[in-house]
């Protein structure tokens, strides 16, 4: 039996992997009829384990492991003894008894390290504090429906240094493209995150870019993202806002880009701070897009590491 493969940050995928999931996940969409029949999940409970609420990362893996069918079971974080009076690593082995894998969204990233490390069914990481896959591969799929050709784009990010720009960051290296990151001093992501990036640009041709500057980031730019300032679990931190009095993304800084940027936030967006109506409203926007190819790209994700046999046979087809 082949062992089993986990999901914890994007670059647990190769760029050829990478590229595949993310068409996969496209020629899904696009196939109104295929899930009448197919259905990799079929028999088998996919458990998702919340200690952050959500709307989209709950509501998509719930109806695409329905759409693949399988049965979503959904765990908050009152109702199993994860880390309390049982070990992360013996609710593991317990829980890879009953399901086909587990979905984890929590604070710490050791947390799901730990998870994943006792189960042995795939874990799949639906947030940490330090990495955000499942979001960088709608993030992927999202830019790969608008560019024919992703080597020429050049994504801006313009915000904090967390979780999700590491994830954007890693998968915008591996598939060629040009990453323009703008921080505030004091708040870049994680060095090692940082080096992981510049070696799959390295082989990939893309760039890796560094500024404290959103114009700089911002010019000519084919993509824009932002995320909240303060994240989840930050609500204490208000004074952190005031190193972002230059970051927010509206009207004035767009102009830099390119004349057919687009738009990208992970929502929730708080409207006013990070980004103003006037830019997340506008016909450069595809933040919904990109919030439906959440639940497109973690049907190809979950397939891929749950039935790879079934995985591989839709994509001989597609």
């Amino acid at each position: 039996m082949d062992s089993k493969r986990d999901l914890l940050a994007i670059d647990d995928f190769t760029p050829e992997e990478l590229r595949s999931i993310i068409q996969w996940g496209i020629a899904a969409k696009q196939d109104d009829g295929l899930f009448d029949e197919f259905m990799p999940l079929h028999g088998m409970t996919i458990g998702s384990i919340y200690e952050k609420p959500s709307t989209r990362t709950r509501v998509s893996f719930e109806v695409g492991i329905d759409k693949l069918g399988g049965n979503p079971l959904t765990l908050l974080k009152g109702d199993i003894q994860l880390g309390k009076s049982e070990s992360i690593e013996d609710t593991a082995a317990v829980l890879s008894r009953y399901l086909g894998a587990i979905t984890y969204r929590c604070f710490a990233h050791s947390d799901v390290e730990l998870l994943a490390n006792g189960s042995s069914v795939p874990v799949i990481n639906a947030l940490s504090d330090l990495h955000h896959p499942c979001q960088a591969a709608a993030d992927m799929m999202t830019i790969l429906e608008n560019f024919d050709d992703v080597s020429e784009v050049k994504v801006a990010w313009v915000g904090d240094g967390n979780n999700v720009l590491h994830d954007l960051m890693l998968g915008a290296a591996a598939l060629g493209m040009k990453m323009y990151y703008a921080v505030p001093k004091g708040f870049e992501p994680n060095e090692d995150v940082v080096n992981r990036a510049r070696i799959l640009a390295n082989d990939s041709g893309g760039e890796i870019k560094l500024t404290h500057d959103p114009i700089e980031a911002v010019k000519d730019a084919n993509v824009i993202y932002t995320d909240v300032f303060i994240s989840m679990g930050e609500e204490h931190m208000k004074d952190k806002m005031k190193a972002f009095d230059n970051f927010q993304v509206n009207e004035e800084l767009v102009a830099h880009a390119d004349h057919d940027y687009i738009f990208m936030h992970c929502l929730p967006a708080h409207r006013g701070e990070e980004v103003t109506d006037g830019v997340i409203d506008s016909s450069n926007s595809v933040v919904f897009d990109q919030a439906e190819n959440r639940m497109w790209a973690q049907m190809s994700v979950m397939t891929f590491l749950i039935h790879p046999v079934a995985w591989e046979a839709f994509s001989e087809l597609h």
